[in-house]
């Protein structure tokens, strides 16, 4: 029995690792995302008709910023 609970104390601190090593990324990818959507945003506001009508463009882009499943 004690080593079966060994063996499961070593998984989940693996687990725990691959846990906090992707949570790290998804905040990377979603960093960059959000950046990127940044940028879009900008570009296509640059990109408007002097009278103000934007014709077949979509500016209805909306940012929705997850935190990465944190808790």
């Amino acid at each position: 029995m004690e080593k079966l609970n060994s063996k499961l104390y070593v998984q989940n601190c693996y687990i725990i690792k691959e846990n906090d090593r992707l949570r790290k990324k998804a905040q990377i990818l979603n960093q960059e995302n959000q950046q990127l959507l940044l940028e879009l945003k900008q570009k296509l506001s640059k990109t408007k008709n002097p009278n103000g009508s934007n014709q077949g463009s979509n500016n209805n882009l909306s940012s929705s910023s997850s935190d990465s499943g944190q808790s």
